[in-house]
């Protein structure tokens, strides 16, 4: 029996706990906020999010007139490839050149989307909704390398942002549809006598079921035929169900048969207790930790059936569990690299997550948004640290806080001449300036503080920790603090002891 947690154990590192592993961490100020609430009212306040949508408008691409002009240019393409009055050798570069255009329009727009899902992380009070848009885009994972459309991608996003606390069935019937999804597993090409099994494969192994759970390659072949006939206008992204492409016959799928289409597979899979068992044991091992008990699965699957897989109930009784607040819980997650990222920008208090910063370090870190590395969306846990991405966490940090040149990559062309010498020292002045004026030092590090070199790092420790660290990370920042006592601290030394601090495996821990 899974047992709630005592409202007497609630304190503000609960709190804290909650928030980071709910959302992507906070401030101090956002933490007390949540504490104030008390447990219950505090994980109600995250899964009954307020509507700030309005907040984060669309791009402007995303609008139906920029739909079309895009539908213009694309036909433009193929209008060059068919143009008679040039040359084969004209209608070459011709068209070199317009795809290129393209190429560098559609990386404009994917970067102008993932910044705005970044801002949403940041900002938003959704920060649950936010935590599971990111869970279903690693779940359903789909990658621009292959799709090559923004706003189709931009689109999954929105739909795993509308139902993220909702209905897991009623997404998994939309995702079959989704045109991002379409394109990445192939299904628009999946017709009567020609049946493409991608999706249904993956459906059963990576979507639903867990793979070596119950159901046969016949099952998939089965499947892949129900799923026939659906195309697909890859510009507007607008799927049309075509009857004579969809194979009408007798299928046999998991022990029942029937002229199945695509809603009646999902349906028969999401019958099986297998669905519930596995969907359970993947959320608690994303918002918990690893290798739940059987008891703890069969309990929680058994909630998620009867609720015709409602998610926010589920993770309502996940928050308020003894489990997830217990120390097997706390402070034992190897931070993803979008929550390394994201929740060190809240907890700096950050206006903005620096685009450039945040595009250097998901590449550097192994999680690039909308790029995951296959099918089966990240590995996660251990697989986010090793000797390269902890060095490069250092970095980045160091970066963030000090300017360091080269932002956690490899310095190119440092002294190798006056010129460079020159760009280097604007450069810096630049970086400078954008850390002075980006990071608030004197909100991190009160003047009055300033002067009281033990209370000042044992606000930074909890702020940054929330939790009791070991003697000799302490020992670093004290013996860095005691090594500056002939000096006031500015800013350039708060930020190197922050530093310091977000230089520790501790900090790599949620």
């Amino acid at each position: 029996m899974l047992k709630p947690a005592e409202e007497a154990q609630w304190t503000k590192r609960s709190a804290a706990h909650l928030l980071n592993r709910a959302g992507f961490g906070g401030c101090p100020d956002q933490i007390e906020h949540l504490y104030t609430m008390g447990r219950h009212k505090a994980v109600g306040s995250l899964l009954n999010d307020a509507n700030d949508r309005e907040k984060f408008p669309d791009p402007e691409w995303t609008a139906p007139e920029a739909v079309e002009e895009m539908r213009r240019e694309f036909m433009e393409i193929r209008r060059i490839n068919n143009d008679q009055s040039m040359s084969p050798a004209e209608r070459e570069m011709a068209r070199r050149e317009a795809q290129r255009n393209q190429r560098l329009q559609q990386r404009r727009m994917t970067q102008e989307s993932i910044e705005l899902w970044l801002s949403r992380m940041l900002s938003s009070q959704a920060q649950t909704r936010e935590k599971m848009t990111l869970f279903w885009h690693g779940h359903f994972a789909t990658s621009i390398q292959k799709v090559k459309s923004p706003l189709l991608i931009h689109q999954q996003n929105a739909l795993f942002r509308s139902q993220a606390l909702g209905n897991f069935k009623s997404l998994t019937h939309a995702i079959c549809e989704d045109p991002a999804m379409m394109l990445y597993l192939d299904t628009d090409k999946n017709v009567k006598g020609r049946p493409n099994e991608n999706f249904a494969r993956e459906l059963l192994e990576l979507f639903t079921l867990g793979e070596g759970s119950g159901y046969t390659e016949t099952d998939i072949a089965e499947a892949a035929r129900a799923f026939t006939g659906y195309q697909l206008n890859r510009i507007v992204g607008r799927p049309t169900f075509v009857p004579r492409k969809h194979d009408r016959g007798e299928k046999t799928f998991m022990g029942k048969s029937g002229p199945f289409k695509q809603d009646d597979i999902v349906d028969i899979v999401f019958e099986t207790p297998r669905c519930a068992e596995f969907m359970v044991a993947k959320l608690w091992e994303f918002f918990v930790y690893e290798e739940p008990a059987d008891e703890i699965v069969k309990t929680l699957a058994k909630q998620f059936r009867d609720s015709g897989y409602e998610v926010k109930p589920l993770l309502q009784t996940i928050f308020l569990s003894n489990e997830f607040n217990s120390a097997k819980a706390m402070r034992t997650q190897i931070k993803s690299p979008v929550q390394f990222i994201v929740q060190m920008a809240r907890e700096l208090e950050l206006p903005k997550v620096p685009p450039r910063i945040a595009e250097n370090a998901m590449q550097q870190l192994g999680q690039v948004l909308y790029n995951p590395p296959n099918v089966a969306g990240w590995e996660g846990g251990r697989s986010w640290i090793n000797t390269n991405t902890l060095l490069s966490r250092y970095n980045i940090a160091g970066f963030l806080l000090k300017g360091d040149k080269d932002g956690g990559g490899k310095a190119k062309n440092r002294d190798k001449g006056k010129g460079n010498k020159m760009r280097e020292r604007l450069k810096d002045r630049v970086v400078a300036r954008m850390r002075k004026s980006l990071i608030p030092f004197d909100r991190l590090a009160p003047l009055e503080l300033r002067d009281d070199r033990a209370a000042l790092i044992a606000a930074l420790t909890e702020r940054f920790f929330h939790a009791d660290l070991p003697d000799k990370d302490l020992a670093k920042f004290r013996d860095y603090a005691k090594s500056k006592e002939s000096k006031r601290f500015t800013d350039e030394e708060v930020g190197e002891l922050i530093h310091l601090m977000m230089s520790t495996p501790q900090y790599q821990l949620v």
